[in-house]
């Protein structure tokens, strides 16, 4: 058995024994979130206050003995209860797509090739290849490893990082987890340092996580600002409609001596009051919210991120990868004095002087790379160099020293098979690898010349040394060694096409983009002018970085968008002094040392693609694809997000203010009856869908990324829409009421008042759902903007209303009396007038834009 990390000649399973297995075990997962079935979904419905409202007028009615009135609220309850459970199930779906995506990921040999999977779909006899950062997917008998240690505090409570190593042959069992020196690996536990091979031996409920029933991997519910700010509203109506209601009882019983009618009546405007819509609202656009996102190739982990999106106001971003497109290529090599660009000569040889710089760049690599560099370093060595006696396939890798923030570089130490000595291979940043090989002033101001020649062209570059070692006794440091300056590797990592525009469309909405790299400022610079960076005036290193105090910091950074040779650990300084300035910050992030500056981000970003999974765990949201753009779309999703909520919020609250009003009017001053749960009924099935449906499936408002972003503090009820809303429901209530007093007093008797004033709120209804559209646009102007959704509300209501007007039965359940065309005009007219003063503002509001623009 191999002991070095070595996936060569190693085929794994085929896709033929992996869907064998999936259908025999299943996945590998715990059954920590059990879908609810319909029945769970229906139970919760039954239990929803508005259910029991209209389930107690049902049972008055039938008190009362009026069956038919029964029958109806009871077909207004399956009715609620379908769209409820439509609304419920949608939302299940939404999340449950986004718990598929949020699986840790892992990484297999199947048919002789390296694969990234989700990691349920491991099966058991996969070989894992086990890289830092990652999260191991399933229990596992370690084959090869290097410098191998994990994190298993998960699992026994111990912080410290225990050591692994190979195991010589199968050894049938799993030993139980912890303590150093085991070949077996364990489910949930974290690779913090080295790599390595291993072979599956348990997944799912049969690993040790799943023995002790540990739910990993769940859909997190916390309370968001936004729910707590909509639950001490909704706290408020309650409390306003409950004192309300019993008045009405008190009043309706003593004005007209009919306690079972004035409760009835207490009921209707209890239902007219009631605010459940709010929480369900909320709870719908997030999850349909995330939704959405996640089709911008964005996962959604925790829900107050899409409330943070429309107010982010800097993006911190990784050049690498996320600006690029992370395909490394050598572009310019640098050895013996001489510059090379393999670009320009390709299909040519490489001249002898550059051979020992390619050799000892792959033996910095590791054999089998997953790292870009490494693998642009892999494909120079097999184009020039293949089958030479500088690719060394027999040699032993011994020993690695890994990459540090002390030094940026790392060292592999190898062994021939013909000799006894150590040759060791260095590659890493300039700097570095200067201070490995100690050069003179002279010297290194030489190399800083030849570095910044390169970085000017937007290369990153990396500087290799080598080293003999002939003692048996490796030593613990790197600078122990005796190292020789070999070259500079240039490496090209074209931008992303994608990128300037998204970087333009940044900056028209008001959000600062500061890219952060580990490049040299030279390359960081290059790629800046490429992608359209402003201003370039300012870049500041992580060694300047490091000697500037938490004040100094928050000052520069004001004005720096650019950050050169900053390692990981930085991050988090820069987020904390963008936070201490005020700004919203979004951050991005791939590796384990990423983790803190991510989870102290407002809004951290992981990479799905190249991201370790302790970065995914610590991030807000996931970019799937790791590109820059699908950051930018999602800041667009965001602020789409909380405008359409802001519109349904303020629906809500207007047209529940006509609706009380109707149902609290006539029994102050002892006149008939406008509306009984069976009216507020039929309103609900248009409030419902139009409120969570129709509002969500509004398209973006024009110009949306063209404004400053959203001030996190203010709340969403503000004082403007508050008052917006309150005067939209009051002028609707006028109109409606008005027209009720006029049929009334004209002695056109109980049930054409009625009748008309309920088709003009029918009306009035739908004119709010079409001018709340959109409050910076006529009502007119909308139509044009497609909302399949809204037109299956408007017709069904239309319909609905058709059907209680003209047909004699529903027409007598509902107390109504036939209309004529005048009649219905007049209507029309009255409903619609209700919002014309705010269609007026609107334009108003435009014409005052428009010099502006």
């Amino acid at each position: 058995m191999l002991h070095e990390m070595n996936a060569d000649g190693i085929i794994g399973l085929t896709d033929d024994q992996v869907a064998e297995r999936l259908e025999v075990e299943g996945y590998n997962e715990l059954p920590s979130s059990k879908k609810r079935s319909v029945f769970a979904i229906a139970f919760d419905v039954v239990r929803e206050p508005m259910f029991l409202l209209l389930a107690a007028c049902g049972t008055i009615y039938l008190l009362l003995g009026d069956l038919q009135e029964a029958l109806m609220l009871l077909g207004f309850v399956l009715v609620v209860m379908g769209i409820t459970l439509y609304q419920e199930r949608k939302t299940e779906r939404a999340i449950e797509a986004l718990r598929d995506l949020s699986s840790p990921r892992a990484r297999v040999i199947r048919e002789g090739g390296v694969k990234r999977i989700p990691g349920r779909e491991v099966v058991r006899g996969d070989i894992l290849v086990l890289v830092e950062g990652d999260r191991v997917p399933a229990d596992a008998m370690v084959l090869s490893c290097t410098n191998l240690s994990l994190d298993e505090s998960l699992l026994t409570g111990e912080s410290v990082p225990v050591r692994k190593i190979p195991c010589d042959s199968d050894m049938g069992e799993m030993a139980c987890p912890g303590g150093d020196d085991l070949p077996f690996v364990y489910s949930g536990s974290l690779v913090v340092q080295g790599q390595g091979l291993a072979r599956v031996l348990a997944v799912g409920m049969q690993t040790e996580m799943g023995k002790i029933g540990k739910a990993l991997h769940a859909v997190e519910t916390e309370e968001t600002p936004l729910q707590r700010e909509t639950n001490r509203l909704v706290r408020y109506l309650a409390g306003l409609g409950i004192l309300l209601c019993a008045l009405v009882v008190v009043v309706y019983a003593i004005t007209r001596g009919n306690w079972l009618n004035g409760v009835l009546a207490g009921i209707s405007l209890a239902m007219a009051m009631l605010p459940e819509e709010f929480p369900v609202v909320l709870t719908i656009f997030m999850a349909l919210g995330a939704w959405r996102i996640s089709q911008k190739q964005v996962l959604t982990r925790r829900v107050p991120a899409i409330e943070s999106l429309g107010a982010a106001t800097v993006l911190c971003v990784d050049k690498t990868g996320t600006l690029t497109l992370n395909q490394m290529s050598v572009s310019k090599i640098f050895a013996g004095g001489a510059f090379y660009s393999t670009n320009a000569r390709q299909g040519t040889s490489l001249p002898e002087k550059f051979h020992e710089l390619v050799e000892f760049g792959i033996l910095a690599s590791q054999n089998d790379p997953f790292d870009p560099m490494e693998k642009a370093l892999k494909r120079l060595g097999e184009d020039y160099l293949a089958g030479t006696e500088h690719i060394h396939t027999s040699w032993t890798l011994v020993q690695q020293y890994p990459l540090s923030r002390e030094l940026l570089s790392l060292s592999h130490v190898w062994k021939s098979p013909d000799e006894r000595d150590y040759i060791i291979a260095a590659k890493g940043a300039p700097e570095a690898i200067a201070d490995l090989c100690h050069m003179d002033e002279r010297a290194t101001r030489m190399l800083v010349s030849h570095v910044h020649a390169m970085a000017g062209e937007g290369l990153r570059v990396l500087g290799v040394a080598k080293a003999a070692f002939v003692q048996t006794n490796l030593p613990h440091e790197q600078h122990d060694f005796t190292f020789e300056f070999v070259g500079l590797v240039g490496f090209a990592d074209p931008v992303r096409r994608s990128v300037p525009a998204s970087i333009k469309e940044s900056y028209q909405a008001g959000v600062r983009v500061v890219m952060i790299t580990g490049d040299y400022p030279g390359t960081a610079l290059s790629i800046a002018r490429q992608i359209g960076l402003a201003p370039l005036d300012e870049i500041m290193t992580g060694p300047e970085l490091d000697a500037l105090d938490d004040s100094e910091l928050q000052e520069r950074i004001r004005t720096v968008n650019i950050f050169a040779r900053v390692v990981p650990e930085q991050k988090l300084r820069l987020v904390n002094a963008l936070k201490a300035n005020g700004e919203i910050v979004a951050m991005t992030g791939d590796g384990v040392n990423d983790a803190p500056a991510l989870k102290a981000a407002h809004i951290g970003i992981a990479m799905g693609g190249r991201g370790t999974d302790v970065a995914r765990e610590s991030a807000a949201l996931v970019l799937l694809d790791d590109d820059f753009s699908s950051i930018v779309q999602a800041v667009r999703l965001g602020r789409r997000i909380f405008d359409n909520l802001k519109k349904a919020m303020a629906y809500i609250l207007a047209i529940h203010v006509p609706i009380a009003g109707l149902s609290l009017l006539p029994v102050l001053f002892k006149w008939p009856l406008i509306l009984s749960p069976i009216h507020i009924a039929f309103l609900e099935l248009i409030i419902d869908p139009a409120c969570s449906i129709v509002f969500e499936n509004e398209p973006e408002e024009a110009g949306i990324m063209k404004r400053s972003p959203r001030d996190p503090l203010k709340p969403l009820f503000s004082k403007e829409v508050l008052a917006l809303s309150l005067l939209q429901g009051v002028s609707v209530l006028g109109i409606v009421f008005a027209v009720y007093l006029v049929a009334l007093f004209r002695g056109q008797g109980e049930e054409d008042a009625r009748t008309l004033a309920f088709s003009s709120l029918i009306i009035a209804n739908l004119a709010l759902i079409m001018t709340n559209r959109s409050w910076s646009h006529t009502a007119l102007t909308t139509l044009r903007s497609p909302n399949v959704a809204l037109w299956w509300v408007v017709g069904g209501a239309m319909s609905f209303l058709g059907l209680v007007l003209y047909i004699p039965p529903l027409r007598a359940l509902f107390h109504f009396s036939k209309l004529h065309r005048l009649d219905l005009a007049l209507c029309l007219a009255f409903g619609i007038a209700g919002i014309l003063w705010f269609e007026v503002l609107k334009v108003y509001r435009l014409r005052r834009q428009r010099p502006v623009s």
